[in-house]
């Protein structure tokens, strides 16, 4: 049985938003819990990447901050292989709401994959972990693109696509949909 640990990568800047996204708050709670509540459902165990969040593990972005997602991703992957997950779904913490089967989708479409539109959204297993270490040591591309390309990752598609939370319009037209 696969063991899957959720990331909610969450160390970013928010600089297209303007203020703490993370804190926004959507239907009375924020972005970061909504994201965590979406992972829980599918995942054996949460963490958020890139700070600290009350009542949920925080692990500092790897190997230091200002890395964009990957930095988070790292972190994430690290986690997992030392706690024995076999495996990281990673979501940004601007990606509040998530279909309830997504997790599955992803494992049916390969040991890694990720989805095409938004791929901080991905499945990565955790024995990446040296691999990224690798990749954020020897070059500049921080792009998660990239980094799937190098991983060998599988892109999915998903629709209706996922609501991702970057400027306050996009705040405004997922609080308009209950």
């Amino acid at each position: 049985m696969m063991r899957l640990l959720g990331a909610v990568l969450a160390g970013g800047r928010s600089s297209r938003f303007g203020s703490d996204k993370a804190l926004a708050e959507l239907h009375g709670k924020p972005l970061l819990l909504h994201a965590a509540e979406a992972l829980a459902a599918q995942c054996d165990a949460v963490i958020v990447c890139g700070r600290d969040w009350p009542g949920l593990v925080g692990v500092p972005d790897r190997p230091a901050p200002d890395l964009g997602p990957l930095g988070g991703l790292n972190a994430a992957l690290h986690h997992a292989a030392a706690h024995e997950f076999h495996a990281v779904l990673s979501i940004g913490c601007d990606t509040p709401l998530l279909p309830l089967d997504l997790a599955r989708r992803l494992v049916a479409a390969g040991e890694a994959a990720y989805v095409r539109t938004l791929p901080i959204v991905g499945l990565w297993p955790a024995r990446l972990a040296q691999t990224l270490d690798a990749h954020l040591a020897t070059t500049e591309d921080r792009s998660l693109r990239a980094w799937a390309r190098l991983a060998k990752s599988m892109p999915i598609e998903v629709d209706p696509p996922l609501a991702n939370v970057n400027r306050p319009e996009d705040l405004a037209a997922v609080s308009a949909n209950p």
